[in-house]
């Protein structure tokens, strides 16, 4: 008999196998399967580099290409107290630092990197608009090797968190968790393509999130600090790590303590950041101003957010003052941030935090001031670390995020790299990968979504194909800013219901253990 039963375990095991498409992948163990399937992120990231930038070879500003390599031509060039004033040396019209200091020293380091291998890239005021192909090569590089320094460890230690106080789940689950994380479509284009360093900022709040996963709450507020201190939109993820980790301290022994310790690495590390800046309010200010462009108005473009999209009927910059539009802007974003705050203040977890992340930054990304179309960056990334629990919304945000940014990747002629990454999000992310799955294909094959899918592949090909009439040059902008945004709500509203099921269940659990 035991015979018996252990020829079918083990012919179980090996139809389990047959079954299993990523059995090869992962038999060797996770950190083989993530060095793996990182060596081939890192492959499609070189491959999207061959292909243009923002503002190539369009004079007088370029794109955002020169931006960053002007900032190393300011950061290498002048003293670190000159980097945000206007002068003559720094002309704060053409492309002036307006992020904050933590950029402006990355700037600094890449900068060393350009001028021992090629000067002429970083001199200052005669490279401005360089595009030497070995000066494009080596921006490249330090793009590519922000994100293999940043982004990808920071991945591997989310991972290794989330999954390890689980019950003994799928190796299959994990790798694929790992390939939808490494292979965003959305973060390759905009940092590979169109050129930027987000995945230093979204890599430092992937491990301050781990970190809370962790329970190491002191670590969290540094990585997240470090975060907010390379990129203003950080802030996005601020109301859903203070909510958490602020629900935590006051269920402890001495919470005004814990309040205190954490306060205290938060400034600590603000203040090592800006130091430079501190020796006078002038200064202080000069900086700051900087970084809250609000003579640019409350949006730019076509970003499917709510201001942008309801101009269509309400002239917000005609019918509302700057400062008007601030406090409007301001109310309208915490008041739909506070309801995922209080669920995390009121019943704190670690599912509920990752609902909480995705819940703040859809808030911000919606009603903020100043939101850019690449700013959908930031909700994706919560979305992404719940894969394996919303594996539809992940693949709904990622369409749509996409979609979201369609007229900009055009017009940067990154058409190409945009159907090809977009076909492999599909074919990884319909690869088999768990219980999930099953679940949510009924979901997409709903008569709704499925025409949903329709109208955006019939757009896509409209807007490459057609112009728009003379009368309404932007038609085609509008009408898919409009779409994206219908889905962007629809997704918050369901976010928002899932984490206070959550502090229904976990309530629902404590009454059965009282019972």
């Amino acid at each position: 008999m035991e015979k018996s039963r252990g020829r079918k375990v083990m012919k179980d095991k090996e139809e389990a196998v047959d079954d299993d498409p990523w059995w090869w992948l992962v038999h060797k163990g996770i950190a083989a399967s993530f060095m793996c399937i990182a060596m081939f992120a890192l492959l499609v990231r070189v491959a999207v580099s061959l292909h243009p930038y923002s503002g190539a070879g369009n004079p007088p500003k370029y794109g955002d290409f020169e931006a960053q390599r002007h900032w190393m031509e300011i950061t290498l060039n002048l003293p670190v107290k000159e980097w945000y004033r206007n002068s003559t040396t720094n002309d704060l019209s053409y492309w002036g630092l307006d992020y904050p200091p933590l950029t402006a020293y990355q700037s600094y380091i890449h900068g060393l990197f350009l001028r021992f291998f090629h000067p002429e890239s970083v001199s200052l005021f005669t490279s401005r608009g360089h595009e030497s192909y070995f000066g494009k090569l080596l921006m490249r590089w330090t793009v590519l090797s922000s994100d293999a320094l940043m982004f990808f460890p920071a991945v591997f230690y989310f991972v290794i968190v989330y999954y390890a106080g689980r019950p003994h789940g799928q190796k299959t689950d994990i790798a694929w968790h790992i390939a939808i994380m490494l292979l965003n479509p959305c973060l390759m284009l905009i940092d590979h393509g169109h050129f930027q360093y987000n995945c230093i900022s979204l890599g430092l709040t992937v491990g301050a999130v781990a970190a809370v996963l962790s329970n190491k709450e002191l670590v969290a507020c540094f990585l997240f600090s470090l975060a907010l201190n390379h990129k203003q939109m950080s802030a996005y993820f601020a109301p859903a790590f203070f909510s958490h980790l602020f629900g935590k301290c006051i269920r402890r022994q001495n919470p005004l303590l814990e309040v205190s310790k954490l306060g205290l690495v938060v400034l600590g590390t603000f203040a090592l950041v800006w130091w430079p800046y501190l020796h006078s309010m002038e200064a202080f200010l000069s900086v700051l101003s900087r970084l809250a462009p609000f003579e640019r108005g409350i949006y730019e473009d076509y970003v499917a957010n709510f201001w942008c999209t309801t101009s269509v009927l309400i002239k917000w910059k005609r019918m509302f003052t700057t400062q008007s539009l601030k406090l409007l802007s301001l109310g309208a974003t915490f008041s739909t941030c506070l309801p995922s705050m209080v669920q995390q203040i009121r019943a704190p977890s670690n599912q509920g935090f990752l609902y909480g992340l995705l819940n703040s930054a859809f808030s911000f990304y919606m009603f903020s001031f100043q939101v850019h179309e690449k700013s959908i960056l930031l909700p994706l990334l919560p979305a992404s670390l719940l894969a394996l629990e919303e594996p539809f919304l992940l693949k709904w945000i990622t369409f749509y995020a996409l979609f979201s940014m369609f007229p900009l990747l055009c017009r940067d002629k990154l058409i190409l790299p945009y159907v090809a990454l977009s076909a492999l999000f599909i074919l990884i992310y319909h690869v088999p990968s768990g219980r999930q799955d099953r679940r949510e294909r009924l979901s997409f094959n709903s008569f709704v979504t499925t025409l949903l899918m329709l109208c955006s592949v019939v757009l896509h090909i409209v807007y490459i194909t057609m112009k728009p009439p003379n009368r309404y040059p932007f038609l085609f902008e509008a009408v898919i800013m409009c779409l994206c945004f219908s889905q962007f709500v629809v997704l918050s509203f369901y976010s928002n219901a899932k984490q206070w099921a959550l502090k229904r269940t976990i309530f629902m659990d404590k009454e059965k253990k009282l019972v």
